[in-house]
């Protein structure tokens, strides 16, 4: 998948959350094995320093693997995002971070805009290949970008058939933001609906590969978690088949809203 800065990443990765400690290492370890090359962390998982060490002890050239952080609520401000951002390569124990995402726009803080304008030295100085944001709306995307002329590379958001958000993919699609979809099966809730398993068994393939097709067609990249090593190369396993426009408009069609209850507007983290 082509990145607007020249860089491009895999068209699937592996979201890290929700383990920690060592068993993040030994789930990382799986999914490098399973053949994933792009993986998802972030300080708030406190989950950095398992997923670094498998990177650097995997037995593959640094430059193969796409390693995505994001910075915490309690670093926004210029300042403190420079100073969140070595938190999190301490914790990697990398050289570079590849994808540097702000986690939440936050804009009760409204601090966002000097974060971006900390990450876009980063990017120059480079420590960061690329810089994107996550969980943005379209004004929080076009502010950063009137304020400083950088585009993001992407807007890692809640997206599943549940929540297809049409409207942020449309504007996505005319700035030039890829989409990241982070609980790409719908808290595994859609596994079970009639209608994904149903499209599911019409391709001789299960409910989790169908949903996640339903991402990649979308031009989505879908970053499934799973500490299963069966699961984890069933998910990476979809490009063997092609669901029908009708079954996309299906999928597409059991939208009901948000499902983890996370307004971008008001949702905090820190």
């Amino acid at each position: 998948m082509p990145l607007n800065d020249g860089h491009a990443i895999p068209a699937i990765g592996y979201g890290t959350f929700p383990w920690s400690g060592g068993d993040s290492f030994d789930t990382t370890i799986a999914a490098l094995d399973a053949g994933y090359r792009l993986l998802d962390t972030a300080l708030r998982y406190e989950n950095e320093a398992g997923v670094g060490r498998a990177v650097r002890e995997y037995d593959l050239p640094r430059e193969e693997i796409v390693v995505c952080t994001k910075l915490a609520g309690r670093h926004h401000g210029y300042d403190e995002t420079i100073k969140g951002f070595h938190e999190s390569l301490a914790n990697l124990g990398l050289d570079y971070v590849d994808i540097y995402l702000i986690h939440w726009p936050l804009p009760r803080l409204d601090k966002y805009v000097d974060s971006w304008k900390a990450m876009v030295e980063l990017r120059d100085e480079g420590l960061i290949r690329s810089i994107g944001v996550s969980n943005f709306t379209e004004e929080h995307l076009r502010r950063i970008i009137d304020a400083t002329g950088v585009v993001p590379v992407m807007n890692q958001v809640e997206l599943h058939p549940y929540f297809p958000q049409a409207a942020l993919r449309a504007v996505h699609a005319e700035l030039g933001v890829v989409t990241e979809s982070w609980s790409p099966l719908g808290r595994g809730e859609l596994l079970s609906e009639p209608t994904v398993t149903a499209i599911a068994e019409a391709h001789g393939v299960t409910p989790a590969q169908a949903v996640l097709r339903w991402h990649v067609q979308l031009g989505a990249v879908p970053i499934p978690a799973s500490a299963n090593p069966a699961r984890q190369r069933a998910n990476l396993d979809l490009f063997g088949f092609t669901l029908t426009d009708a079954e996309m408009a299906t999928l597409s069609g059991m939208e009901r809203g948000r499902i983890w209850g996370q307004d971008p507007d008001v949702h905090e983290e820190f």
